[in-house]
């Protein structure tokens, strides 16, 4: 191997000391500098500075950043087989920050391509979660299957209603990993499968979030209808998100306990004996 050539195979223990490109000079970073400006230093920043400024477009939610970060982490394909890449994770999470379509499709294209690799790779499709990423259902297969909990319950998040991802999602109901079957079952229930109807009442009781009511919605029967109507009657900071819920649901049972609840009680003994009977 010649001097000064990079083996992107081993990264071990290798401090990368020059730009893959071949180095450019220091771009000063400030808070005063203008966006169009930030956005011109992204692939022009050098290794000590990439960070920097793919931080600065997210945390300003520069959307005209979103060509300029996935450049970024493209100057480091090959890197990482063994160790995050933090300029990649840095140009990732401003993706994320920043959000919208053009945001989304980076982050797939950084995932369907292999740009990101182990260990940077959970970073990426987390962020794809966040922003609605489309991935591709070869994709997405290796992903729900992938050794990491959490990139299976983040692959979850971005499941499409196709045949053989459904029966994954099935089978990973079962997960070892709460957080993995927690989001098998969100996602199941988004797609009106019956399936994770069990999943979803227990979270309901235990531990219920805006998530798991919206995903319960579709699928509801009438215990869900009661498991709801009593997180609505409470004074959380779900309740508001529990009686929408009760009023999507389409039966007779939930129109009743959501009719209960928009009907003022007369004091507080009768409404507990009223919740009694009635539920």
């Amino acid at each position: 191997m010649a001097e000064g050539q990079l083996d992107f195979f081993s990264d071990i223990a290798v401090r990368v000391d020059r730009d893959p490109l071949g180095g450019v000079s220091h771009v000063p970073i400030s808070s005063e500098i203008d966006d169009e400006r930030l956005i011109a230093a992204i692939p022009e920043s050098d290794l000590a500075d990439s960070c920097i400024v793919a931080a600065e477009a997210g945390w300003r939610r520069l959307a005209a950043a979103v060509p300029a970060l996935a450049a970024l982490c493209r100057r480091f394909a090959g890197f990482g087989a063994r160790r995050i890449v933090p300029e990649q994770a840095a140009a990732i999470e401003a993706l994320a920050m920043i959000g919208g379509r053009d945001a989304a499709l980076a982050v797939s294209q950084l995932i369907e391509r292999a740009i990101v690799q182990e260990p940077t790779l959970p970073i990426a499709v987390s962020a794809a979660a966040r922003l609605g990423s489309a991935l591709s259902p070869e994709a997405l297969r290796h992903l729900l299957r992938h050794a990491e909990p959490g990139v299976r319950a983040d692959a979850c998040r971005c499941a499409r209603p196709l045949p053989d991802l459904i029966l994954i999602l099935i089978d990973l109901l079962d997960d070892l990993d709460r957080r993995v079957a927690t989001s098998a079952a969100t996602a199941l229930g988004r797609m009106g499968r019956i399936e994770a109807r069990p999943v979803l009442k227990s979270l309901l009781r235990d531990d219920p979030s805006e998530e798991v009511i919206d995903a319960v919605s579709s699928i509801a029967d009438e215990e869900c209808a009661v498991l709801l109507g009593r997180i609505a009657r409470s004074k959380s900071a779900l309740a508001d998100a529990a009686f929408v819920s009760l009023e999507n649901i389409d039966d007779p049972r939930a129109a009743s306990i959501a009719g209960a609840i928009t009907t003022p009680q007369p004091d507080a003994r009768s409404r507990c004996a009223g919740e009694g009977a009635a539920w």
